[in-house]
């Protein structure tokens, strides 16, 4: 089972195994399987633009002849070079042609197969995952390494610095798609240019949500113990595709937030001013909801939110099938027990 996971699937972009030349990128950050396509293909041709060289093929067209997929990348090209085969794969199903293709002898070509999310009884999953010559890497949305690492490579090519404030604000603005998050980097540091430091201005300037995930209703409304509001945001943003482990970052973070600021009320602040202090420039349309939370809540039993949430976010990624379910269930359960007061 050829399945790479974590510093493996670094090692392999990095210098992609020829004896490997079948490699499917599937997962739903899109953004993120683009990108590793893209770089594939680069290296993989001596010229990208040549249509010679470069073949794109649709999935669902194949699938009704799979055998399409074979006679290209047997094809020797009349002038020589290295050659890849782009696929993107649709809703049905062209394995037969992979598991063809994985018994067949390639050479100085490359098939780049894109996907979205596959469950792994998937048959072109299964055909990738099983074949000598081939290799399955997923592609979720980063985590918050992830986007650290990704903030500080984009900043140190423009050979600037960020303010603490300033990366504490990013960190909530990005992921979710690749893509999206590296666009919305490169604009920054456009914007910041010769400035030497990004600073918070500098992101609430020119930053867009590059998440798109609009997961804020779906928190706030758990917090505040509106569980209506957590089950019609929730149910919107399945519908958009959204990662279910995005949205348990985002309620872990606010649980953290909030905890923060429940000790400042302990020791006597206003909600307000704790919500003020705590939540870095926290819009003005969801101040209300987060006061409601710090009044649900005590900082005690925000601890074990915390810790319910960190078990939650766990099974989410360990059972990815479930992970909407999973998800829900734990953000439902912070709605309907919010307004208890032991």
């Amino acid at each position: 089972m050829v399945a790479l996971r974590g510093k493996d699937v670094d090692a392999f972009l990095a210098r992609p195994d020829s004896a490997r030349p079948i490699i499917l990128l599937y997962g739903p950050d899109a953004g993120l399987v683009r990108e590793r396509a893209d770089a594939l293909v680069k290296s993989a041709v001596d010229d990208p633009n040549d249509p010679f060289s470069l073949v794109r093929m649709d999935g669902d067209d194949l699938a009704a002849e799979p055998s399409r997929l074979v006679e290209e990348a047997m094809t020797v090209p009349l002038f020589g070079g290295r050659r890849a085969i782009r696929v993107r794969a649709g809703s049905r199903s062209f394995a037969s042609g992979v598991d063809t293709l994985a018994d067949s002898p390639l050479k100085d070509c490359r098939i780049v197969i894109e996907a979205g999310e596959l469950r792994p009884e998937s048959p072109l999953r299964k055909a990738c995952e099983r074949a000598k010559t081939a290799v399955a890497i997923a592609c979720y949305p980063d985590t918050e390494r992830d986007l650290a690492k990704l903030i500080d490579d984009e900043l140190r090519a423009s050979n600037l610095r960020i303010a603490p404030d300033a990366r504490a604000s990013l960190m909530a603005l990005l992921g979710g798609d690749r893509q999206a998050s590296r666009n919305e980097l490169r604009k920054l540091t456009l914007y910041a240019h010769g400035s030497g430091e990004v600073t918070l201005d500098d992101v609430m300037a020119v930053v867009a949500d590059a998440s798109e995930l609009k997961i804020d209703p779906i928190v706030d409304g758990a917090f505040a113990g509106n569980p209506a509001v957590v089950e019609t945001e929730f149910t919107k943003a399945m519908v958009a595709g959204t990662y279910p482990g995005m949205i348990m970052m985002a309620a872990q973070r606010q649980a953290a937030l909030l905890h923060k600021a429940s000790l400042a009320v302990e020791d006597g602040a206003s909600a307000s001013s704790a919500v003020e202090s705590g939540f870095p420039r926290l819009h003005f349309s969801r101040k209300g909801a987060v006061e409601n939370a710090l009044r649900n809540f005590s900082a005690a039993r925000l601890a074990g939110i915390i810790d319910q949430l960190a078990v939650a976010a766990l099974d989410v990624r360990k059972q990815n099938a479930l992970g909407a379910v999973i998800a829900q269930r734990a953000l439902m359960s912070i709605a309907v027990n919010a307004r208890r007061r032991n």
